[in-house]
């Protein structure tokens, strides 16, 4: 197994040295939400070196307890106006330390949350999330590697002239479905190029780009890596990609589902296991399962992520909008199996040999990288700790077969999967879903409290 070392990864020491050489004037001291957003400080490079790198900051603690509108929302037992809204203790990453390349002499750098009285960590962070289930991994001796692909739509639009719009009648950069298109991609290639080569330069190092099934559709695909370091790259991927666009007066946009006559925009997880001592693949190997040889850990690996797969999908369809995009013949899986190379598939096995992985299409963009590996490694580990068999593998078209469990069809229907699973609160901790099933209800419940345009279409005149 062999890692690329990207650009713009900086120590400590090369970073005093930028902001000795004027290089370096801002740093920016972030953490992931629960929508996965970056959130946190600009910070001046002065006052970063003297206090913060060592001392971190503190941020309200009801970043962890709020909705996309900021609002603080009551019934969390995290924090509440009942405990005042303190604060939580942000502490810097330095395997995360890196420059911001889009943005003027500026770094930026990942923190974990700590409780601020007893400096335990936040277990109700998204990173704090992830992490413990790779300790787990790392305590039967797996290394979890992994990749994403995050598909966007890009607009010749401004942020602004979209919310003047009420977002209807948007224009997309293309105006026919451009799947692999060269002579379209290079329409939009000035804004995706200069994401791409940003992304280089920052330390999240991209594979490749390519237009998608929508118009105006671009999957950007960065390179395999741990599967903490590939969160932290498609969290700064999702935001950057939003700056750059709004500094090049465009839009873009990471919802599952942002058109009901469009194609949806997935978040596709790669995974595959290694062996942490010797660093050879785990997943290729001996054990019959036609059509494949595999090894036994990783076909139970399979086995959990599979059965669990209806208990964990809030945390790849975290919005009402997300399951409008599980639509039959649209590349977004229906049904719940797994096969080899089939793009109908919720599981898809690809590669072969050391490149042997398992390829999860159930995501959407709009889910947050870290809670979306957290749980399907958990679900994966599940699966070896006890031993669960994968069904047999599914040839043919997913999207006709009858007879198959499938992916939940709203969020009213993930959210009582997750309620009722044991495993999750053994996973993650009762209160960690708790938490969560509080913010997936929130989601729903606001968005059941408005009287939508569809609404107001279908019935002003004619009900």
């Amino acid at each position: 197994m062999s890692e690329y070392t990207p650009k713009g990864l900086l120590t400590l020491e090369e970073l005093t040295q930028a902001i000795t050489r004027d290089e370096i004037d801002t740093v920016l001291v972030v953490f992931p939400d629960m929508y996965g957003r970056l959130v946190g400080k600009r910070v001046t490079a002065s006052f970063f070196l003297d206090q913060v790198a060592e001392g971190g900051v503190h941020a309200c603690d009801y970043l962890l307890a709020c909705d996309m509108e900021m609002d603080p929302v009551p019934g969390y037992k995290f924090t509440s106006w009942e405990s005042g809204y303190g604060d939580f203790h942000c502490v810097p990453d330095f395997s995360t330390l890196r420059i911001a390349s889009w943005l003027p002499k500026t770094a930026l750098i990942i923190c974990d949350l700590h409780n601020d009285k007893q400096d335990k960590p936040v277990e109700v962070a998204p990173r704090q999330m992830l992490k413990r289930q790779l300790e787990g991994a790392d305590a039967l001796g797996l290394k979890v590697m992994a990749g994403m692909e995050i598909e966007l739509y890009l607009f010749n639009e401004t942020y602004e002239s979209a919310r003047e719009k009420r977002y209807q009648n948007l224009k997309t950069a293309g105006s026919y479905i451009e799947d692999y298109h060269i002579l379209q991609g290079t329409k939009e290639e000035p804004l995706i190029r200069e994401i791409r080569n940003h992304l280089e330069k920052s330390g999240a190092p991209v594979e490749t780009s390519k237009g998608e099934w929508g118009p105006g559709q671009q999957e950007i695909n960065l390179r395999f890596s741990e599967a903490l370091v590939q969160a932290d790259r498609n969290a700064l991927y999702k935001h950057a990609a939003k700056e750059i666009a709004y500094l090049n007066g465009k839009a873009v946009t990471f919802m599952a589902k942002w058109d009901e006559t469009q194609a949806g925009s997935g978040m596709h997880i790669h995974l595959s296991l290694w062996d942490k001592e010797t660093g050879k693949s785990l997943c290729a190997g001996d054990t019959p399962l036609p059509p494949l040889q595999v090894t036994e850990i990783f076909r139970h690996f399979v086995g959990g992520w599979i059965a669990h797969a209806r208990e964990i999908t809030a945390f790849y369809a975290p919005n009402v909008a997300s399951y409008k995009r599980f639509q039959s013949g649209s590349f977004a899986p229906t049904g719940i199996a797994w096969s080899v190379d089939n793009r109908t598939a919720g599981f898809r096995m690809v590669g072969h040999g050391s490149s042997l992985r398992i390829e999860c299409r159930i995501p959407g963009a709009d889910a947050n990288p870290y809670l979306a590996f957290a749980a399907s490694i958990a679900a994966g580990l599940d699966g070896i700790r006890n031993r669960i068999e994968p069904p047999d593998v599914f040839e043919g078209d997913i999207y006709q077969a009858n007879n198959l469990a499938r992916v939940p069809s709203n969020l009213h229907e993930a959210i009582a999967e997750l309620e009722k699973s044991a495993f999750l609160r053994e996973a993650f901790g009762a209160e960690v879903i708790e938490h969560y099933l509080h913010y997936f209800k929130t989601e729903q419940r606001k968005f059941d409290a408005v009287v939508t345009d569809w609404e107001k279409m279908r019935f002003f005149e004619r009900i």
